[in-house]
């Protein structure tokens, strides 16, 4: 049943936190441009370069589209079960299931080597955690890198077998040397510290480490270059340009830079989460002869490569992920050998024992405990943290709602699709707002010029017949949302432009307003979170209300719904006491005024 536990919390993080921040959006883009515009073999250059979203927002590095085709790949027989407007979900659920595979592929070798007991204090170890969990099914490099790492990490595991010890070695290095040439070079790093550390112990020697080596190389390059070549227009070794940019320019440091002790003294505290992992575990696992020789091949690599990499200036807990699962495993060891002082599986408990190994152990099991209660509020508050998402959402149920029965009934004499025209600016593409959050239909949709309203043509999601020619409903025919990323400031400065949007996703709704005669009003906000806040005086937030001169209170959509109505309720319970997220407008959502209707209100205001 622990086995169940991995894959089925990375399920319930993915369903709490459906949508992405910008860090993953170039592979999450890119899966949806591949199941959309698929891989065209006549005009490419043209084709993929007037469709795909990268080569409008190409980010500061070229990455591989080989996650990103792979999960394209997988998902597309569910999404075409489940419907694409359930598209993001799936791809995601795929790579999060991967990555659950490689933890319970770890855990079976852990089993295998050092017993049930402590492969099941890893499970429950590793499950209590938050960043891995909740960042398994995110679109991140890293996270495609991850299960690569981890499924060595297990072949990496003393083998009960010694004549496999040999093919497991080749196979770990395999891993590694593609997950660096492929998704992310540092891990190069952690194959040099790995492959020093196994020369040394020795476990092996040059001549068995430098075929697989050489092999799974060529093989990444074989594989990386033709494809993100063919996919950028330009011949192209994504990792190699990421290389350049950060270890050589330091480019990196753009983004921020970090003390070197960062990774130790806070970013491996909060990937561990549990406290008693680096104050008693790790450090009792390489101390106690019994756990000492295993928990020495488990961490020593490990924290020697985030050494190493704490010289690179900027820092980030997403880039020593993969030692995660190792470290855990050696904190495993210690406390399996904790609970084996008190608790025998033949006799039960052992009565020999002072009171402080019973105590100890009890602390033991009351931080795992805490530590999924840690976990869960995590999760709970960072799913506060995609107003941009929930915006987009909002939008098309509204989209739907307010315009397809209209546009079905203007549209049926026709076999064109009314195009919704929609703005959304960069906190809400930062916070969640994706292609695939724009699908108004079940079906994956075609990609082809259409007319919106205003007139202009515009790429959107059409498609009037299934790939059989057989009509679909009228709201995958008649209405589609097209999303303008515009982040130019000049260009969104003039008036006109905001003139061919129906709607728009703001976080300052100043800005769209100034644009010449339109008017605009606000028919939602998302609300995000904005810190604890703690009230004992009873007093409520005041209602965020439109400044267009109603006076009008704007409606809270979203999560921050959800949050009010909580908060109210405790309120109510607890006479005017509440601790809890203190939620904010993060995006309000924008709808411009026709014509018709504007002269018909201010008509009636003038009676």
């Amino acid at each position: 049943m622990l086995s169940l536990l991995i894959p089925g919390l990375i399920l319930v993080h993915l369903i709490f936190a459906p949508y992405t921040k910008v860090e993953e959006s170039f592979n999450i883009q890119a899966a949806h441009d591949i199941l959309v515009y698929g891989t065209p073999t006549s005009d490419v250059n043209y084709r993929l370069s007037t469709s795909y979203d990268h080569f409008t927002f190409p980010g500061a590095v070229p990455r591989t589209f080989i996650g990103a085709v792979l999960l394209a790949g997988l998902s597309q027989p569910y999404i075409a079960l489940a419907g694409f407007h359930h598209g993001q979900l799936i791809v995601r659920a795929v790579l999060g299931l991967f990555n659950a595979a490689s933890i319970l592929f770890f855990a079976s070798n852990i089993r295998r080597a050092y017993g049930t007991a402590t492969a099941r204090w890893y499970l429950l170890l590793q499950a209590s955690q938050f960043h891995i969990i909740f960042y398994a099914s995110r679109t991140l490099p890293n996270m495609f890198a991850f299960g690569l790492t981890t499924f060595a990490f297990g072949f990496l595991v003393p083998s009960p077998h010694p004549k496999q010890v040999s093919r497991r070695n080749r196979l770990a290095i395999t891993l590694f040397v593609f997950a660096a040439a492929v998704f992310r070079s540092e891990v190069a790093i952690l194959l040099g510290t790995t492959i020093l550390y196994q020369l040394l112990i020795p476990t092996t020697s040059l001549g068995l480490v430098i075929p697989p080596f050489i092999v799974s190389f060529l093989v990444a390059l074989a594989i990386s270059i033709p494809v993100d070549s063919y996919f950028w227009q330009k011949p192209l070794w994504p990792e190699l340009w990421g290389f350049y940019f950060n270890a050589i320019q330091g480019s990196s440091s753009e983004w921020g830079v970090s003390p070197w002790y960062y990774y130790f003294v806070s970013a491996l505290p909060r990937l561990l989460l549990n406290p008693l992992c680096y104050v008693l575990l790790l450090p009792l696992s390489l101390y106690h002869p019994a756990t000492r020789p295993a928990a020495s091949r488990l961490v020593i690599p490990s924290l020697l490569f985030v050494a190493i990499y704490s010289l690179q200036p900027h820092k980030e807990a997403r880039f020593i992920f993969y030692v995660v699962p190792p470290l855990t495993a050696a904190c495993a060891l210690s406390a399996n050998l904790i609970f084996n002082r008190i608790f025998s599986p033949k006799k039960g408990l052992k009565a020999s024992n002072g009171l402080g190994s019973y105590i100890l152990a009890m602390a033991l099991i009351v931080s795992i405990l805490a530590s999924f209660v840690v976990s869960t509020g995590m999760l709970l508050i960072s799913s506060l943290n995609y107003p941009g998402g929930e915006a987009l959402t909002f939008l098309r149920d509204t989209v739907l709602q307010s315009e397809g029965i209209s546009s079905i009934a203007s549209q049926q004499s026709t076999s064109s699709a009314v195009v919704i025209p929609a703005h959304a600016d960069v906190l809400s593409c930062m916070t969640g707002v994706t292609l695939f959050g724009t699908a108004t239909g079940s079906t994956i949709p075609n990609h082809r010029g259409s007319t919106t309203r205003s007139g202009s043509v515009v790429r959107s999601d059409i498609r009037n017949s299934n790939d059989n020619g057989a009509a679909i409903s009228s709201t995958d025919a008649v209405v589609t949302l097209s999303l303008d990323k515009t982040e130019d400031e000049l260009t969104l400065s003039q008036p006109d432009f905001w003139t061919r949007f129906d709607y728009a996703l703001a976080e300052d709704p100043s800005k769209v307003r100034k644009g010449g005669e339109s008017e605009w009003e606000i028919i939602g906000v998302v609300k995000g979170f904005g810190g604890v806040e703690v009230i004992t005086d009873g007093r409520q937030q005041e209602e965020e209300r439109d400044t267009n001169g109603t006076g009008a209170v704007i409606p809270v959509v979203g999560n921050g719904l959800a949050v009010e109505r909580l908060k109210g309720l405790v309120m109510e319970l607890t006479k005017g006491r509440w601790i809890g997220p203190r939620m904010v407008p993060k995006v309000y959502i924008m709808k411009r005024i026709k014509e018709g209707r504007r002269d018909r209100e201010r008509g009636s205001a003038e009676a």
